[in-house]
């Protein structure tokens, strides 16, 4: 909405030359290592952090400037900043002028949120919030790095474009080690949505465009429909109103990563037939109707698009297990015996045909990328592929300034649950943990579900480090093991999402951002109670 596109506007490699790196709701060193590493890096060359964000993580520790956000409080801190940006004319006057537009209602908008103001509903000291402008708009290269904990909230996309926001008024955008840049968290999440979201063809091309869907009608043989399909949180109403008859599940559990998990439950058992297609029996593949074994990422070729729009090859590094195959066949099976014939030879002219139907592909093949990867956009086969985005033109033209004023969380604390419980990641397990706690290795680090609780809470509580503790919300409740600190502020908890026997999304609340419709896993009203 704010650049015209969506993807990490910068590379890997660029990292350690940041002069400025503003990191807020992230955790790199334990959910990213890898650009955990990179931001390391540029911390040992002297590189200044800014951390915004609820848990005192490793760089917190580490910055110039820690700011210990309330969470669902990002677009206070954020519209403060621009205040303090355009108040002290450290705005990028030019840049402004000759490549962004809406920059007179954000003037006025921001006018009046003062970082006192902000202060209020942040936590953070006004002072601090003053600093951090001055810091970000002043130093040669600065860059935001944002991941979950600004999209996982019912104002999420608000708080993406509010930090565009911050970018365009200081031209930090275009440039290297510059920029706006999320995290993806797993290996190629990049790659699903460049091919596969509800309302885009591949290469992010409208359902709606006559001209689009019409080349791949001719491409294919076939008539496509025009309307955008359904969202994840959609297709789960619609289930709870016995509206859906069937769902395809592939590499993924919703039982243990959608919010309310009773809900999710009582969506999927109304269901008439349940398609799992995974490589283990996950807590959703346990209520299938057909269960489709898959093959790893070690049993199969083809690409993964990584975080930095990096098209790169994979190889298979042993034959499928059993009777497991990879997902390109089971899906080509499928839908030759559904009526339309799939017959591709391997996962290269799947390839091959995305590349000639998404123009930011199609200057990259396997021929190209058998040593190094190529990050898209590339249009042709001489093109070196983009490190940079948005270098003299944002794909829309103009990038735009949005005026987002303040939208509560869907759910707060109260007298009845006191506590606000976030949720994320550890270091050594991805998401729903169906491969990584089948690792005898992880699971000797880590393998039980805990809760960080702030020292002053505990004592209130009568709690001890290290004790089972029963924590609840309005949707139900869990027990996990206590770890009693000052990583999180007073008021608030935090529990990751990886065990099954104590999943944390029989709290969370099933409320989700108005655009995009992701969970708002980082804010509910929670309690603690000994047992």
């Amino acid at each position: 909405m704010s650049f015209g596109s969506g993807a990490m506007t910068n590379s890997i490699s660029e990292i350690k030359d940041c002069k400025l790196i503003f990191l807020i709701g992230g955790n790199p060193t334990e959910a990213h290592p890898i650009v955990g590493l990179e931001m390391k890096k540029a911390l040992r060359k002297g590189c200044t952090f800014i951390v915004a964000d609820p848990r005192k993580i490793w760089f917190a520790q580490h910055a110039k400037l820690y700011l210990p956000v309330k969470p669902g409080a990002d677009n206070w801190l954020l519209n403060a900043m621009a205040h303090v940006i355009i108040a002290e004319g450290l705005e990028n006057k030019e840049f402004i002028k000759t490549r962004t537009e809406g920059y007179e209602e954000l003037r006025e908008f921001v006018k009046d949120i003062t970082p006192e103001k902000a202060s209020e509903f942040t936590g953070i000291p006004a002072e601090d919030i003053r600093q951090a402008a001055r810091l970000y708009a002043t130093s040669e290269k600065s860059a935001i790095y944002y991941t979950l904990g600004i999209t996982e909230h019912t104002c999420g996309t608000d708080n993406v474009r509010t930090i565009a926001n911050l970018a365009l008024l200081t031209g930090h955008i275009g440039k290297p080690s510059t920029g706006v840049n999320p995290i993806r968290g797993q290996n190629n999440v990049q790659g699903a949505t460049d091919v596969c979201i509800p309302n885009k063809m591949p290469g992010y091309q409208d359902v709606t465009d006559n001209a689009v869907m019409e080349k791949f009608e001719k491409a294919w043989g076939v008539k496509l429909s025009r309307t955008p399909g359904a969202t994840a949180p959609t297709m789960f109403e619609r289930m709870s109103k016995n509206q859906f008859k069937a769902l395809y599940v592939i590499g993924e559990d919703p039982v243990l990563s959608e919010p309310n998990q009773d809900y999710t439950i009582k969506g999927i058992k109304n269901l008439e037939f349940l398609v799992v297609q995974d490589i283990f029996m996950s807590e959703t593949a346990k209520c299938a109707d057909v269960v489709l074994p898959a093959a790893s990422f070690a049993e199969k070729d083809g690409t993964f698009t990584n975080t930095e729009r990096r098209v790169q090859r994979v190889r298979k590094a042993i034959n499928p297990v059993g009777n497991s195959k990879p997902d390109w066949q089971i899906t080509s099976e499928l839908s030759t015996r559904m009526g339309y014939k799939m017959d591709y030879p391997s996962p290269k002219e799947v390839y091959d045909e995305i590349a000639s139907l998404a123009p930011i592909f199609a200057g990259i093949n396997y021929a190209r990328i058998e040593s190094n990867g190529i990050q898209w956009p590339c249009p042709d086969t001489k093109h070196p592929g983009t490190k940079f985005l948005h270098e003299g033109k944002f794909p829309r033209g103009l990038g735009k300034f949005f005026v987002l004023p303040y939208r509560a969380p869907a759910e707060s604390p109260d007298k009845e649950y006191p506590l606000l419980l976030t949720t994320g990641r550890t270091l050594y397990h991805y998401n729903a943990g169906t491969m990584t706690r089948r690792s005898v290795g992880i699971i000797h680090k880590t393998n039980d579900c805990f809760v960080e609780v702030h020292e002053a809470d505990a004592k209130e509580l009568g709690i001890f480090d290290g004790e089972t503790v029963k924590i609840s919300s309005r949707r139900g409740s869990i027990t996990a093991r206590a770890e009693v600190s000052d990583k999180v502020k007073k008021g608030i908890i935090w529990i990751p999402m990886h065990f099954a026997e104590s999943a944390v999304n029989k709290l969370t609340k099933d409320a989700y951002d108005n655009i995009t419709q992701t969970a708002e896993y980082k804010v509910c009203g929670a309690k603690i109670e000994k047992i």
